[in-house]
């Protein structure tokens, strides 16, 4: 009896000390340093790229990536705000419209019908107004209605239900884009596959540099993940430690990201823009600071942002260098670099040529 008293009370000294610690912990998240690696090539820092011929020249000319500012914000969430984000997406502008002009609807006719038959039964059926209870047990013709009706009104919300779940689960088509995305503690990384494999790390901004570059604060991030517009996308997400959730309201987007498994599912975004969402699913500590910014280009722009990244395009081969001075060559086996995100020096170069590789990205300036 006495161990038994000496071990509960052990674990209640136990609980007294760490109970504090949580506390601190979920108050002040701020001090709990992310745990994202550092990241090699800042995306602002890439130069122009001077590629082989004509896409050099491209590249470093007017199509060449530069992030958009805070005029280009179409998605995020406004401060007292009620209703659903504005839509950028068929799928989001499908959902609003069944919203505005059939569930809304629907809900507002049979909210007041039940508040009128409410008011109808205690104003006729009071015990002043009607002393002799009615003793009727049955009604054909009300049990039909009352059986027939909602039974249309789930007919008439569930076709272009249905509609709305197919069109966000169809198989990809052969143009679009695949993009990995992975959940961390706290942070997001974005694979490209169909681009040469290389990754994006993405973590929150600090509130005050985001603010002075007049960005939402907790909101904005050092890198976006950068999609081209009118292509259908092809997210896949899966974390690294425990559940996320990918979701970005305005592009009517949300897909859990679980450890060991793969989610797939695919949108088009209409407009350029940038577009804010966060982490929807509870993981930790900073779960709340873990947004998510897509930002969307036509798709010259977004070419070249890949190719900054150190990517390829359709059939470009792989493991091209971005160069950052005057007559670089690149060395044999720069390709295998790149997939590495190491820095590749070429034999007999005249200047230095960076690698943008698997982890290419760091904070923008």
């Amino acid at each position: 009896m006495n161990s038994s008293k000496s071990i509960a009370s052990f674990f209640a000294a136990l609980l007294l000390m760490l109970a504090p610690q949580a506390v601190f912990a979920q108050a002040n998240p701020a001090n709990i340093e992310p745990m994202a690696p550092e990241a090699a090539t800042p995306q602002n820092d890439v130069s122009p790229l001077v590629g082989a011929g004509e896409r050099g020249d491209a590249a470093a000319g007017a199509d060449a990536y530069v992030p958009m500012g805070p005029e280009m914000i179409k998605g995020q969430p406004e401060s007292g705000a009620f209703g659903f984000q504005e839509q950028y997406s068929k799928d989001g502008q499908y959902a609003l419209w069944m919203h505005n002009a059939i569930l809304l609807p629907i809900i507002t006719v049979i909210s007041l019908f039940v508040l009128a038959l409410l008011l109808w039964v205690i104003v006729r059926y009071n015990r002043k107004s009607h002393p002799k209870p009615s003793r009727t047990t049955h009604n054909t013709l009300i049990e039909v209605i009352w059986t027939v009706v909602p039974a249309l009104i789930l007919l008439v919300i569930a076709v272009p239900s249905i509609r709305l779940l197919a069109s966000q689960y169809e198989a990809p088509p052969a143009d679009a884009v695949t993009i990995k995305a992975t959940g961390y503690q706290w942070y997001w990384t974005y694979t490209y596959p169909d681009n040469g494999d290389f990754e994006i790390i993405s973590n929150m901004m600090p509130e005050d540099e985001a603010e002075a570059k007049g960005f939402p604060a907790q909101l904005e991030v050092d890198n976006r993940m950068v999609v081209p517009v009118n292509t259908p996308i092809r997210l896949q997400t899966t974390a690294a430690d425990v559940i996320h959730s990918f979701a970005v309201p305005s592009l009517w987007f949300k897909l859990d990201a679980v450890p060991g498994r793969i989610n797939e599912r695919i949108f088009q975004v209409e407009e350029p823009g940038i577009y804010y969402g966060q982490c929807s699913e509870l993981c930790g500590a900073r779960h709340a600071y873990m947004p998510i910014a897509v930002e969307a280009l036509p798709r010259d722009r977004f070419e070249a942002w890949v190719r900054a990244q150190g990517g390829t395009v359709g059939d470009e081969p792989a493991g091209e260098t971005v160069e950052l001075g005057e007559g670089a060559e690149a060395a044999d086996g720069a390709g295998e670099d790149a997939a590495d995100g190491t820095e590749s020096e070429a034999e007999g170069a005249e200047n230095d040529t960076v690698a943008v590789g698997a982890r290419g990205t760091g904070r923008r300036s």
